[in-house]
C-alpha cells in the first residue's frame, strides 16, 4: 500500500495521488516525511499524524501522541483537528474526560463550518453535555449542518444507525437523498443500498442501480462493487458479465476486498473476461491478504489442482485453514455470517449487510 504525502490517501499503486497529485510513498517513508513536516509546524501534517496515532495506522496506537498532534493542529486553526481534540475530551482518550473542554473545541470547529462538529454541538445542546441545555441553540446547529451536503449525509448516517437520535430509516433516506442530490458520492452509495434493501423507501433494484451508478462514476469503490454485482446478477440492469467485470475491476483496483474476490472468480470461470487462472490467482491473493475467506478457499483449490500455480498440497492446506479460521471468527462474532461463509460461494448481499453493520461502531466516520 502507498500513501499520498500531501493528503494521506491510500493507493494501491502509482507514483502520484489521483486526487491531489501528491507523491506516493511506502509506509515507512510516509511516516518519516509526515513526522518531519509536523515537527516543522505544518498544520496538515500535524492533523494527519494525529490521526495515525489515534487509529494506530502504521504506528503503535497512542492516544497521548494523537492528542499532542491534534492539539498542535487545532491551535493553528485546523477545524478537523479541533473536532477530534474535542472528541478526545468527550471520551477521555489521552486526556482527562472534560465535557466543557470538549464543547469548547467542538464550537471552534463548528464555527468554521465543520458539519461533524455542528451535528455534535446539536447533540450536546440537546443533552446539556458540556453546555447548558438549550433546544433553540441545538436547532441552530442542526440547521447549519443540514444546509451542507456532507452534513445531510452525516444526518442520514445518524438516523440509519440510531447514533444520538432514534433510529429512523425513512428519516435516514430523506437526509441521504438531500446529500445525494447535491452530488455527495457516499450518500449516493447509501441511497442505492437503501433502495436495494427497501430501508425507509420502497424497494427497487432500478433505483438502487441508478444511485450506485452515480456514486460509482465518482469513484466510490463500494458503489462500483455493488454495480458490478448488479450487472452480474441482472438486478435493476440487463445482465452483462463484461460490464460487471469492468466495475469490479475499478473497485478492485482501489483495494475493495469483495470486488477483488469477485474479479478473481470471474477470471477463474471466464465470466465476462477470458478465462485466466494467473489473473484469478492475482486477485484472489489480493482479497485473501485482506482476510477474505472465499478467496482463500479458491486459492486452496488452485494449489490442490495446479490451476495457474504448481500443485502444492501444503499451500492448499494452509489456505483452507486460513479460510476456515476467518470464517469461524466472523461467525462467532456474528452468527448470521454462518449462512453466507460456509458451504460454497458467499452471498454478496448478506456479506455487504454484515459489513455495513460494522460501520456503526463510531460516529463520525473516520476522516
Amino acid at each position: 500500500m502507498l500513501y499520498c504525502a500531501k493528503c494521506g490517501k491510500e493507493c494501491e499503486s502509482g507514483t502520484a495521488c489521483p486526487e491531489c497529485g501528491g507523491k506516493l510513498l511506502v509506509l515507512d517513508e510516509y511516516i518519516a516525511d509526515l513526522t518531519s513536516r509536523a515537527e516543522q509546524g505544518e498544520v496538515d501534517a500535524q492533523y494527519l499524524l494525529g490521526g495515525m496515532y489515534y487509529y494506530g495506522d502504521g504506528v503503535k496506537q497512542d492516544y497521548e501522541e494523537a492528542e499532542k498532534w491534534y492539539r498542535k493542529a487545532a491551535e493553528q486553526g485546523n477545524a478537523q483537528a479541533q473536532f477530534w481534540l474535542g472528541r478526545m475530551y468527550e471520551k477521555g482518550e489521552g486526556v482527562k474526560q472534560d465535557y466543557a473542554e470538549a464543547a469548547k473545541w467542538c464550537r471552534k470547529a463548528a464555527e468554521q463550518g465543520d458539519a461533524h462538529a455542528q451535528l455534535w454541538l446539536w447533540v450536546m445542546y440537546k443533552k446539556g453535555e458540556g453546555v447548558k441545555q438549550d433546544y433553540a441553540e441545538a436547532e441552530k446547529w442542526y440547521r447549519k449542518a443540514a444546509e451542507q451536503g456532507d452534513g445531510c449525509r452525516k444526518l442520514g448516517f445518524m438516523y440509519y444507525f440510531g447514533k444520538d437520535v432514534e433510529k429512523d430509516y425513512a428519516e435516514a433516506a430523506k437526509w441521504y437523498r438531500k446529500a445525494a442530490e447535491q452530488g455527495n458520492a457516499d450518500a449516493q452509495d447509501w441511497l442505492g443500498y437503501m433502495y436495494y434493501y427497501g430501508r425507509g423507501v420502497e424497494r427497487g433494484d432500478g433505483e438502487a442501480a441508478k444511485w450506485y451508478r452515480k456514486a460509482a462514476e465518482q469513484g466510490e469503490a463500494q458503489a462500483q462493487g455493488w454495480l458490478g454485482y448488479m450487472y452480474y446478477e441482472g438486478e435493476g440492469v440487463t445482465k452483462d458479465f463484461a460490464e460487471a467485470a469492468k466495475w469490479y475491476r475499478k473497485a478492485a483496483e482501489q483495494g475493495y476486498m469483495y470486488a477483488q474476490d469477485w474479479l478473481g472468480y470471474m477470471y477463474y470461470y471466464g465470466d465476462g473476461v477470458k478465462q485466466d487462472y494467473e489473473e484469478a490467482k492475482k486477485w484472489f491473493m489480493k482479497a485473501a491478504e485482506q482476510g477474505d475467506e472465499d478467496a482463500q478457499k479458491f486459492l486452496g483449490d488452485m494449489y490442490e489442482g495446479g490451476k495457474g500455480v504448481e500443485k502444492n498440497q501444503r499451500k492448499a492446506r494452509e489456505y483452507r485453514r486460513l479460510a476456515n479460521a476467518h470464517g469461524l471468527a466472523r461467525a462467532q462474532s456474528d452468527p448470521s455470517m454462518m449462512r453466507f461463509n460456509w458451504g460454497g460461494r458467499h452471498d454478496a448481499k448478506a456479506a455487504e449487510e454484515w459489513f455495513m453493520s460494522q460501520m456503526a461502531s463510531s460516529l463520525p466516520l473516520r476522516p
